[in-house]
């Protein structure tokens, strides 16, 4: 399920396939970031700042 939310299907989409009834259950077990996801952010943001 980590595979389809980097793969940008919708979260709640993922939610209803595994079953949760809450979407903040799916996000906290499946939603990971990588180590390249949180340099892509730092970079926004220092983007954004200068």
């Amino acid at each position: 399920m980590s595979l389809l939310l980097y793969l940008s299907v919708p979260p709640h989409t993922v939610r209803e396939i595994v079953g949760h009834s809450d979407i903040e259950v799916t996000m906290t077990i499946y939603a990971h970031s990588s180590l390249n996801d949180k340099r892509a952010a730092f970079g926004k943001l220092g983007d954004a700042l200068c």
